[in-house]
């Protein structure tokens, strides 16, 4: 039986922010749950830790996966439904995590968008190199009235050490959103040294867990214990949107 049903343990370490806006736990559709039964056993794992609302962000990448609005709605909906049978008491929404390429052109086109709330709109670059067009989409997508959030520029390697990009791309009005497994040093030295140069810098709006399985869940559980959580928690607490951005 999983862990949610037990009470939770005296001590248990709190996010400093109650939104997850950024995860993969919508199952079947991507590369994160499978089923819906461990995801809602994620989303238990997150009410402990104080989360109170999570946007469940499925990818939506050309040739890999290309999730149209039914396949999310189908997912979302088996999600909620094991949530519910779980007892969890937590509120959920989705949207997508949206790659910057050909098929999220032609879903924009089409009006196959559905944004977070307040027309915000989590978008990603490739991990091999920037979308060749990014500054034009993104300038387009402001100008019919969305508000970009860039997920995880920190693990971009071609970003690296390259402090004038960050700042042209946030400077233009392109929010950041940085991982906690960034920050935990999950991927490495040189991503977590970037999430923390962004801290820093003053360029981080938004904070997600990108949790995906199982073993982010552990990560994050074992981060959130450390003094690198609470030094990143005290230099970003009443600085990120997460608890505001989404309020309508």
């Amino acid at each position: 039986m999983f862990d949610f049903f037990k009470k939770k343990p005296k001590g248990v370490p709190q996010l400093f922010f109650h939104t997850d806006m950024h995860c993969h736990l919508a199952p079947g559709i991507d590369d994160g749950q499978r089923d819906a039964v461990s995801a809602a056993d994620l989303v238990g794992h997150e009410k402990q830790w104080g989360v109170r609302k999570i946007f469940c962000t499925p990818h939506i990448t050309q040739d890999t996966f290309e999730n149209q609005p039914e396949d999310i709605v189908g997912a979302f909906s088996a999600l909620a439904a094991a949530v519910a049978e779980a007892g969890i008491d937590i509120e959920l929404d989705y949207s997508a995590e949206h790659r910057l390429d050909g098929f999220f052109l032609s879903q924009l086109e089409s009006g196959a968008i559905r944004p977070l709330p307040n027309n915000y709109l989590l978008v990603e670059n490739s991990y091999v190199q920037e979308a060749w067009n990014i500054d034009q989409t993104l300038f387009e997508l402001k100008l019919k009235g969305f508000k970009p959030v860039l997920a995880h520029p920190e693990r971009y390697s071609y970003y690296f050490g390259k402090r004038q990009r960050y700042m042209q791309l946030h400077g233009s009005g392109t929010l950041f959103q940085v991982n906690l497994l960034s920050l935990a040093g999950y991927y490495g030295k040189d991503v977590k040294h970037a999430a923390e140069s962004l801290v820093e810098m003053g360029l981080v709006d938004f904070v997600g867990t990108d949790m995906h399985n199982h073993r982010h869940c552990e990560a994050i559980e074992k981060y959130m214990g450390t003094r690198d959580y609470r030094r990143h928690a005290e230099a970003l607490a009443g600085r990120i949107m997460n608890d505001t951005a989404f309020v309508v």
